[in-house]
């Protein structure tokens, strides 16, 4: 037996999941000559249009009209024109629910508790939509939203893409100049807001942040204050009235736009730490139909199931997330720390709600095992079935430690993919087994590749993510990128006409995938391409390190490897744990994985969507200028590098 397997699905989660169904489905159809994953995984592949043909009916999507024509032209990415002549509305998809089954649980770290059922949910959508149309909006307008991870979110995006308004959302912690950064470029009519939000038992107001935002946009007419935390004034915010004055009763009924395929949705926004975040603009069908295949075939989610995700309306996985409204499912929302009271707090609560789908970042399963929890003394987790993990790459003392003390039966899916494309490249599948810091598979549909800097395909070998073939989800263009040079120079630069996303990844023998790090992050000491991530597997799990950043210095034509940590309170880096440290990182990795130079520093930078910033790091050692640190949750720290290798 392999020693890496550390789960296989039994027969009855095979042949119960909608993965298994729709596999047989094809093969039958289309004469497949086995029924194995990777023949479905080809088949889908080098017959785009029946592919996502055969999605678009197994998933249900409610259209007016579906297009005969799929794709323009299956061997353009750039353009790829998809579904021409199809009619449909997003919004119309997520609220084909309108009973009583519970819609939306959410959840904040004091004592708030709210539930709306299917029915509540559209009638909130349909008063929201009728007071947006009072106020002039129309499809095309921008909606933007500084708001907290709260049903009023949920339903001023749908209000607004049942109109044909363009979404874009964040956080409430974004500072000042990154609101700014992001909604001056795409000047929103109106936007929604909170008047706080709660984090580590403390209320936050954000009314004068607000104001400060909204004086650096002119083009909004109307903020729409939420009162969640029982301090909305609108005298503190321009143009302010309170979100249930706004959606006012009204005999108006919801309406749902039927648009083309292609019609704008959302507007994402890279990380932003190398100039202006890129405005990512993406379309409603695409992200519609690629958001339900992976749903409901890769995660295998169900309409009787609770499902969540520790997100803020800033990361791409809460729009994701949101798309199971789709199904029907139970959406468990949450606002606040994930580790207050205790650092528990969201295992109880899964617990306590019957979550089936638990999604998270690979950070917190990580803090969660340097914390000592063992979530199996917490609960038994009967109804838990997945538990997701993104945001960086999950290293293998995480996949143990879910399987050792978490839940043993458990389908754990480390997914990547990301803001460029508002979904996933590799993800889980209920119907593959799960070995040690693999992601489980590419994803259907998606012509995976690994590359090296030729454009060779690798085998068993570390190299570059692309993807070779054009997929719905792409993004339709830049917002104020009229000649699309900028799209074209962030995707089919490195190799002409193939999408190259930008990690550093390992196709195994099983067909999984090992993330590496981001490419562009990657270290290259005597010529040899390292990821960052197998250092920080290594590290972060040591007692004596909370954190750490690993970075490439030039030196004399080459390149050395420079790792900062920052330590556990009361551990000093002296000479013996310099040495511990070294002779950890050369038996777990390589000669050539051991620093060249390494320091302690008090604080890692990490951008507001939490992740962490090499780049930011590595520039600033060779005396250049981070231009964009508004990118950044902890912009302050940057200074502890300044002249730190002098």
């Amino acid at each position: 037996m392999d020693k890496n397997l550390l789960w296989q699905p039994s027969e009855s989660t095979k042949t119960g999941s909608k993965m298994y169904e729709f596999l047989h489905r094809i093969a039958e159809k289309y004469s497949l000559p086995d029924r194995e994953y990777t023949t479905l995984h080809q088949w889908s592949v080098k017959n785009i249009g029946d592919f996502w043909s055969e999605i678009w009916d197994f998933c249900g999507i409610k259209s007016s009209k579906k297009s005969d024509t799929i794709l323009d032209d299956i061997h353009k990415m750039l353009g790829a024109k998809w579904f021409e002549g199809a009619r449909l509305n997003f919004a119309e998809n997520l609220l084909a629910r309108k009973d009583d089954h519970t819609a939306l649980i959410f959840k904040g770290e004091t004592s708030v508790h709210r539930e709306l059922t299917y029915a509540e949910l559209y009638e909130q959508v349909r008063r929201v939509a009728a007071a947006m149309k009072n106020r002039g909006v129309v499809k095309g307008d921008r909606i933007a939203a500084f708001m907290p991870n709260m049903p009023e979110t949920i339903i001023g995006m749908l209000a607004a893409s049942s109109i044909g308004a363009i979404w874009s959302s964040t956080s409430p912690d974004f500072g000042t100049q990154g609101v700014l950064d992001r909604f001056s470029q795409i000047k929103p009519k109106l936007i929604f807001a909170a008047d706080g939000y709660y984090y580590k038992g403390k209320v936050f107001d954000s009314q004068q942040k607000l104001a400060h935002i909204l004086q650096g946009l002119p083009s909004v007419e109307k903020t729409i204050l939420v009162d969640y935390t029982g301090n909305a004034d609108v005298k503190k915010v321009p143009n302010a009235i309170l979100f249930d004055d706004f959606a006012a009763l009204t005999e108006e009924p919801l309406l749902f736009e039927q648009l083309p395929f292609d019609h704008p949705l959302y507007i994402m926004y890279s990380s932003g730490t190398t100039g202006l975040p890129k405005s990512i603009v993406h379309s409603a069908g695409g992200t519609l139909i690629q958001h339900l295949k992976e749903l409901i075939l890769h995660n295998n989610i169900q309409s009787d199931q609770s499902v969540f995700y520790y997100t803020t309306c800033g990361w791409m996985m809460w729009n994701w997330f949101v798309s199971s409204l789709a199904i029907g499912a139970t959406l468990v929302l949450y606002d606040g720390n994930p580790f207050y009271p205790g650092p528990d707090a969201l295992l109880k609560m899964a617990d306590e709600l019957d979550i089936a789908f638990f999604g998270t970042s690979a950070k917190y399963i990580a803090s969660l095992e340097q914390a000592g929890v063992k979530p199996r003394k917490i609960s038994d987790f009967t109804k838990l079935k997945v538990i997701a993990s993104t945001g960086s790459p999950l290293s293998k003392e995480s996949f143990e430690y879910v399987y050792r003390d978490w839940k043993a039966d458990i389908q754990l899916a480390s997914i990547a993919g990301g803001t460029d494309i508002i979904s996933c490249f590799v993800l889980g599948n209920p119907i593959l087994p799960v070995y040690k810091e693999e992601i489980q598979c590419k994803g259907l549909g998606m012509n995976v590749d690994c590359f090296d800097a030729a454009g060779n395909s690798v085998v068993g070998g570390q190299g570059e993510l692309v993807c070779k073939s054009p997929f719905p989800s792409m993004p339709i263009y830049f917002f104020n990128d009229k000649d699309g040079k900028k799209y074209q120079a962030a995707y089919f630069e490195e190799y002409p006409g193939i999408w190259h996303h930008g990690d550093f990844i390992e196709i195994t023998e099983h067909g999984g995938i090992i993330m590496h790090g981001r490419s562009d992050a990657t270290l290259n000491p005597q010529g040899v391409r390292i990821g960052t991530a197998e250092i920080y597997n290594v590290v972060e799990n040591m007692d004596e390190i909370v954190d750490a950043v690993v970075v490439g210095k030039k030196v004399d034509g080459d390149e050395q490897v420079v790792l900062f940590v920052k330590l556990n309170e009361g551990v000093v880096l002296d000479e013996a744990l310099v040495k511990k440290i070294n002779k950890t990182i050369k038996t777990n990795c390589s000669p050539r994985h051991v620093p060249a130079v390494l320091k302690a520093v008090p604080d890692i930078p990490y951008t507001l969507n939490g992740k962490k910033v090499e780049i930011a790091v590595k520039k600033i050692i060779h005396g250049q200028e981070v231009k964009n640190k508004a990118a950044l949750a902890n912009p302050e720290c940057l200074d502890f590098f300044v002249g730190i290798l002098d």
